[in-house]
């Protein structure tokens, strides 16, 4: 038994419901898809055997009616030379064929609202099928997406993924190291900058200053 049962089903039906009960949302997609497709293609038989049905009375309707109008020539005929006889019999034919032409119209009727009803049903059953192959497709990339990241996270889990991160910090701690040792010859006086330099000239300058003082008020004290 498929999954939907009548036309109107198809077309009431909730996808992303069905979907959700599903345990294999993929493979009941592709279910939901074929019967559609399966009813579309009944219902496209059942719309071309009208409208040739409709060509068909047509065609039937055309015939009648052209004899219509050969009896009705007839019975002019017939009364122009005096054969009311064969006028009334031409009259009763054509009336004969007025009922069954009648009859024909009512068919046609028929036949065009069945139309207008199976092309209505069409438009309906083909944008249900374009909704479903769009849920369709969203299926597929967020599978894909989802295969996708569980492959990422099983690869960043790995043992050597686990130690090529920890060589890649042991190597980081290493370089913070080596930029520390050189931070600290910086620090430590070698090489001077021109400000360093220009101090320690001034205070030789004061210190030689301060010595000449010194010995001038010895040799003052001497005499």
């Amino acid at each position: 038994m498929g999954i939907f049962s009548r036309f109107a089903d198809i077309v009431n039906s909730n996808i992303s419901a069905l979907l959700d009960k599903a345990e294999d949302p993929e493979k009941m997609i592709r279910l939901i898809l074929q019967e559609m497709e399966d009813t579309l293609v009944e219902v496209r038989t059942n719309s071309a055997k009208a409208i040739a049905d409709k060509k068909e009375l047509s065609r039937r309707v055309d015939g009648l009616e052209s004899q219509i109008d050969e009896w009705q020539q007839k019975a002019a005929l017939a009364l122009s030379k005096q054969r009311e006889d064969l006028a009334r019999a031409a009259l009763i034919e054509k009336q004969k064929l007025q009922d069954v032409v009648k009859g024909l119209h009512t068919e046609q009727t028929l036949v065009e609202e069945t139309i207008d009803k199976l092309t209505g049903e069409i438009g309906k059953l083909e944008a249900k099928i374009n909704e479903t192959r769009a849920k369709q497709q969203a299926l597929v990339i967020r599978r894909e997406a989802a295969g996708n990241r569980r492959d990422v996270q099983r690869h960043l889990h790995t043992a050597r993924t686990n130690e090529a991160f920890s060589k890649f910090e042991q190597y980081e701690r290493k370089i913070d190291e080596m930029e520390a040792e050189a931070d600290s010859y910086a620090m430590s006086g070698q090489g001077k900058s021109l400000d360093q330099e220009f101090a320690e000239l001034q205070a030789q300058d004061e210190i030689e200053q301060e010595l000449a003082k010194m010995k001038q008020q010895m040799e003052e004290q001497n005499k």
